[in-house]
């Protein structure tokens, strides 16, 4: 199933996802908007069209793994995720410690409670291209991120159960564009 994913008119970062079976559910975007040459570092979200990889929860936080047909995976405490564009572990799944620059998975905040691993620079990685985009729980009110698609819990939730097994998020700036590249409108 196609996820698309549509930056707001007002706010690029901020804006709406359609969840089969939900609807139109707000979502954050990356503090830079949603571009095409996402870099390191940039905040950005990267515009494209992205596999959904692998669903990633913290099992001491939720009563029973996501319900979907993709891949499952428990996040432990010592789960990371590489962001050093100098190693050659770049964007991908690390065990802590980890000599290079990382991210922890296992978080304080509910925001890795459920993460979805997206297909985005990882076959393979291309430094500076971008690490750690991720679909993953949003803060109360939406705030942005640092370049991962966030919306709340029981809306991923929701869209986790309407995978099919060929699943991607389309994330693009405009309705006109997801309509262009072919994703189902929002509305």
């Amino acid at each position: 199933m196609l996820f698309t994913v549509v930056a707001g008119s007002g706010n690029a970062m901020q804006g709406s996802i359609d969840v089969a079976g939900a609807g139109c559910r707000p979502c954050a975007l990356g503090r830079g908007g949603v571009r095409r040459d996402k870099q390191e570092g940039d905040g950005a979200t990267p515009a494209g069209r992205w596999p959904l990889r692998c669903v990633w929860y913290r099992a001491d936080r939720l009563l029973a793994p996501p319900a979907t047909v993709l891949p499952v995976r428990s996040i432990r405490e010592n789960d990371g995720w590489c962001d050093d564009v100098s190693s050659p572990d770049y964007n991908r799944h690390v065990v802590l410690p980890h000599s290079a620059r990382h991210e922890r998975l296992w978080r304080d905040d509910e925001l890795y409670d459920v993460l979805v691993e997206l297909g985005y620079n990882d076959d393979p990685p291309v430094a500076p291209r971008g690490s750690a985009i991720f679909l993953h729980v949003a803060r109360p009110g939406f705030p942005s991120t640092e370049g991962c698609v966030a919306l709340a819990q029981a809306d991923l939730l929701a869209l986790l159960r309407a995978c099919d097994g060929n699943d991607a998020l389309d994330v693009t700036w405009s309705e006109a564009a997801a309509r262009r590249r072919g994703s189902r409108p929002i509305y």
